[in-house]
């Protein structure tokens, strides 16, 4: 039974941006139903169109057989559809149960909450679905699997039958894609109709009922997933053949350029972040990191670009200790691909020209006149003219926001600016988080290429499958420490998985 339908949907951003090209679609009821597509291929445009976010400009949505238009998320759930973001939105001090019922929270006498009900009727739904959630637990104190679990629980909680979700998986360990996959299994064996936003073609294909792919705001084609295959899907996606194996070659490394002895870090609490780390990133290799967030990724990339001053040990780059050196300082060494694109990375507002030249323009003499007084802007568009060429961004006008160019363009602006500064070390933390596979395929020939001329590379990832086709070796991080430093031809994506959760090898 088609229980939504999108006839002609137009979508049109100010002032020419075309999001939604008339696209249709059909969605079943008791499906899981996955949307893939490049970054700016509209297929977030088209969940936010359903669930009231975004206001489309034509067309028609038709939602168990009858026309509908929400103008908020809220008559989105009172309809029965939600949404579960990649960013949660729940109270950390707050038990499970509070943070379901909140805003719909069963009340007593005088119009109190009636705790004893609100949490019976968590447990019913936990267990109605199979949830492995406890109840009273705080959030702050549980995974972010089971956070992800209260998201959806969230959503049961109002009786919704269509999930929509956004990259389900962008937060979950290796482990925890399992569970996740048969609790949603569950969900659409009971009637729920589960639609997903996915970058990650193999979890699509293993979850998948039906597969819309979306190219440039074109709905190109549904497909069964059991008739297709990951190359089509790509193929579908970029117009093009993408590679999916390692185009990594053997090379010998040569003198370190990055170390770390004895780092430590505790945080404003006292509480111990990093303990006892030391590491080595010769020239000519990568280096990967693997861990599940949270064992100390963060502070220690917050130590290596001086954003914090480490309690114990030290810190050199291509020989110069750089322990105590400012932001700047190490900027004529280290270039840095933040993993958050709109806070770390660039800024939203500023035009493509100011973020392709930022930092350049304090160490490049070539960017300034007047003794550093005053921006040489003809060069600077000069600069930003070749950044474009040479890492092949899609944009109108150096002058046009940042904001405006897909997330996939994005990407590639910060990663030209950092790799032309020509630094012997470079510091990828989440390089591809968000990216499709034609944008994840070009940054990592970039990297590739970057190993080739002798740069030294620690790369930080979520995705064990980048580590695996990028790194020479792989280092895990538990609880602060390395638990392991392994050549990736000794390691297996189970043994690192293993060690990400308990710190140790797996027992013979």
């Amino acid at each position: 039974m088609e229980l939504i339908t999108f006839k002609n949907i137009v979508k049109v951003y100010p002032p020419n941006v075309v999001a939604l090209d008339n696209v249709s679609v059909r969605f079943r009821q008791g499906e899981i139903h996955a949307i893939v597509g490049e970054n700016g291929a509209g297929k977030s445009t088209l969940m936010r169109v359903l669930y009231g976010l975004t206001a489309r400009d034509a067309g028609e949505i038709l939602y168990q057989e009858r026309p509908i238009y929400f103008h908020s998320p809220g008559e989105a759930i009172a309809a029965g559809i939600g949404m579960v973001h990649q960013e949660f939105v729940l109270i950390p001090e707050y038990r499970v149960w509070e943070n379901v019922v909140l805003g719909l929270e069963p009340v007593g006498l005088l119009g109190r909450l009636d705790a004893a009900q609100a949490r019976q009727r968590v447990g019913k739904k936990i267990e109605e679905y199979r949830f492995n959630l406890e109840p009273d637990a705080r959030v702050g104190e549980i995974s972010i699997a089971a956070r992800q679990k209260v998201e959806i629980l969230k959503l049961l909680y109002r009786e919704v039958s269509v999930l929509i979700l956004d990259e389900p998986t962008a937060v979950l360990t290796p482990q925890e894609v399992p569970s996740l996959f048969a609790e949603l299994r569950n969900l659409r064996d009971s009637g729920r109709t589960i639609l997903f936003i996915s970058h990650r073609l193999d979890e699509v294909l293993e979850l998948s009922d039906r597969i819309t792919v979306m190219r440039k705001g074109h709905a190109i084609d549904t497909v069964p997933a059991r008739d297709t295959s990951k190359a089509e899907l790509a193929r579908m996606m970029v117009g093009r053949e993408v590679i999916f194996t390692s185009r990594r070659t053997p090379q010998a490394p040569g003198a370190p350029v990055f170390q770390v002895e004895n780092l430590s870090y505790q945080d404003e609490t006292g509480r111990s972040r990093l303990q006892d780390v030391s590491l080595e990133v010769h020239a000519g290799e990568i280096v990967g990191v693997a861990g599940v967030e949270g064992n100390g990724q963060f502070e220690w990339v917050n130590i290596i670009m001086g954003l914090e001053a480490p309690s114990s040990g030290r810190l050199c780059v291509g020989g110069e200790d750089m322990t105590k050196a400012t932001i700047l300082e190490r900027r004529r060494l280290i270039s840095y691909v933040p993993q958050d694109r709109s806070e770390m990375g660039a800024s939203l507002n500023a035009s493509i020209l100011e973020n392709a030249m930022m930092t350049h323009h304090r160490l490049d003499r070539r960017f300034t006149n007047w003794k550093g007084l005053l921006l040489n802007w003809g060069f600077a568009r000069r600069f930003a003219q070749g950044l474009q060429q040479a890492f092949s961004v899609i944009m109108s006008s150096q002058d046009q926001p940042f904001r405006s160019l897909s997330g996939g363009n994005q990407q590639k602006v910060i990663l030209g600016r950092e790799l032309l500064l020509d630094t012997p070390f470079i510091l990828l933390d989440q390089p591809t988080r968000g990216l499709d596979v034609g944008s994840i395929e070009y940054v990592h020939e970039q990297i590739l290429r970057m190993r080739g001329e002798g740069k030294a590379l620690l790369l930080i990832s979520a995705d064990l499958e980048e580590l695996f086709l990028l790194s020479d070796r792989i280092v895990v991080l538990y609880r602060g420490r390395i638990a392991a430093d392994l050549p990736v031809e000794q390691a297996t994506v189970e043994l690192v998985g293993y060690l990400m959760l308990e710190g140790k090898t797996i027992p013979e």
